[in-house]
């Protein structure tokens, strides 16, 4: 076991392996899955980490950023960030490909993102998310980059990225919250939902 998991490619195909083994043993198979339930799985998934590493970056790391010694702080800006920030943005890509394949799917992208009847909550969610995800890779990666000395640049600029890049991402932070209430309102029948459509 400590082979598998001391490496998180084998951690991550053991997952799936895992998953299939559980699918046999509740009765499933892989000619009756679904394309529209794959995607709705692999959206799920890479929200889950897109957005968790979000909450990571906003609820542990820049507010534990001034608690750390400053010679310990180069581990942060040449190590972990750069790799969160590798993880982050393609978790972001991926959750919105996955949902604009997965609203195809089911026939209803049209009128979610035209906010229409009965589709008004997921398509104001999608458009949250899209917003959320042009600030991931339009101002929040280039503007790290700049902070975390990716792209050599001034001190005064490297300090003006850093605050804009944690502003835009305090403010995905805050559309975060209304975007996950309103895509998992979609599939419930509550009343808020009914007067909402």
């Amino acid at each position: 076991m400590a082979s598998i998991l001391t490496s998180l490619g084998r951690t991550v195909l053991a997952g799936f392996v895992l998953l299939i083994l559980i699918i046999f043993a509740l009765g499933g198979n892989f000619s009756s899955a679904e394309l529209p339930f794959i995607f709705r799985w692999l959206h799920v998934m890479f929200g889950v980490m897109w957005i968790g590493l979000l909450w990571y970056f906003n609820f542990v790391q820049i507010p534990s950023m001034p608690k750390i010694p400053d010679e310990q702080k180069p581990a942060i800006g040449k190590v972990i960030a750069p790799a969160a920030l590798f993880w982050f943005r393609y978790a972001a890509l991926f959750t919105v490909l996955t949902g604009l394949i997965l609203a195809t799917l089911n026939g209803y992208a049209h009128q979610a993102f035209t906010l229409q009847a009965p589709f008004r909550a997921i398509g104001l969610g999608m458009w949250i998310a899209l917003i959320m995800a042009i600030n991931v890779w339009f101002i929040i990666w280039p503007n790290q980059k700049r902070a975390l000395g990716i792209v050599p640049v001034e001190a005064d600029v490297k300090a003006k990225s850093a605050r804009i890049a944690m502003l835009t991402s305090r403010l995905n932070t805050m559309l975060s919250i209304p975007m996950l209430f309103l895509m998992v309102a979609q599939s419930h029948n509550t009343t808020w939902f009914v007067i909402v459509s």
